[in-house]
């Protein structure tokens, strides 16, 4: 499919058609969503960022004095965005997504598994709760889980990383259960002008016919490293949820963490996730206050298992 990167279509017969102007719909996003949708099972939205995708959700579905249940250890940068919103009367917690949630709330905020502390949450338990469900999905991908099937009514993505898988593109993405969920928020999304453009949306089609190859290979191999990560006695702590691309372990300390960032040959010294090339990163840099200071966060890429290991051997050497 071609990027079609009009703003505007002609009406035909004097009235609007499908298309006719891009912060309504465009074809490449409508593409993109369907074929997202196809893949959760549900009715896919786009939007220009994971935490744009965030905001617009909490937005819509929410009102002022409404709470969000948010899981314990998940990505700092939606409390972060949650604290943000507080001034417009949503209050969040935080809970052990392990367990039950809490009562009392409105929205239920999950993430599967959370990052980057790898816990999975409880997601029967969720769904047998009387607030709406989100499950942040950005890690599991539909290839390792599909959200709606478990009783979600919401999957968010920030697409900027396994879906678009190329460490490119800027996007996030919400698939919905309910039909008139999706209607809600595409009004929602064309009233704020909270819009992906059809170059990112582009890219996403690009990820997406290679996503099950790429995630598979990566979750073999994750599996092999965090294997020799455990058995390795400079590390003290190893993460991972079973599948997927994504974990972290534990070095003695912030100088030791450093030592290995900056010993690195292969790996890629940087943060994000979910591409193609090996990508480590001490994460107590972002969020000190909960994260411990030799905690380093691995997002596994396409390089072959023995010469990742190989480079992360002798860092681990050095510290």
């Amino acid at each position: 499919m071609k990027v079609d990167r009009s703003t505007i279509w002609p009406y035909r017969d004097g009235e609007p058609g499908e298309f006719y102007y891009q912060r309504y719909a465009h074809p490449t996003g409508v593409e993109a969503e369907r074929k997202l949708g196809e893949l959760e099972g549900g009715h896919a939205l786009l939007f220009p960022s994971g935490t744009a995708a965030t905001t617009a959700l909490v937005l819509a579905f929410l009102s002022p004095g409404d709470t969000i249940a948010l899981a314990e250890g998940a990505y700092f940068g939606t409390s972060g965005n949650f604290t943000e919103l507080g001034r417009w009367g949503l209050r969040h917690v935080e809970f052990d997504q392990t367990g039950t949630p809490p009562e009392g709330v409105q929205l239920l905020w999950l993430e599967a598994p959370s990052n980057p502390f790898l816990t999975m949450p409880d997601l029967a338990a969720a769904a047998a709760h009387s607030a709406r469900v989100v499950v942040d999905s950005a890690a599991a991908t539909p290839i390792h889980l599909r959200p709606l099937e478990h009783g979600a009514d919401f999957v968010l993505h920030s697409a900027t990383k396994y879906l678009g898988g190329h460490s490119d593109v800027l996007l996030g993405a919400v698939v919905c259960k309910r039909e008139a969920d999706a209607a809600r928020l595409h009004e929602f999304r064309t009233r704020t002008g909270i819009v992906a453009a059809p170059d990112p949306a582009y890219l996403l089609l690009r990820g997406l016919k290679t996503l099950e190859p790429r995630v598979r290979r990566q979750t073999d191999t994750a599996q092999e490293l965090v294997r020799r990560l455990e058995q390795h006695p400079k590390v003290e702590t190893v993460r991972y949820a079973g599948f997927g691309g994504l974990l972290s372990f534990d070095v003695a300390d912030a100088a030791a963490a450093r030592v290995v960032e900056t010993s690195l040959r292969l790996i890629t010294n940087a943060t994000s996730l979910g591409g193609t090339e090996s990508v480590l990163e001490a994460r107590a840099r972002w969020e000190p206050e909960r994260v411990p200071p030799g905690l380093l966060r691995l997002s596994v890429g396409l390089e072959p298992a023995e010469a990742l290991w190989a480079d992360l051997e002798q860092a681990l050497e050095k510290t």
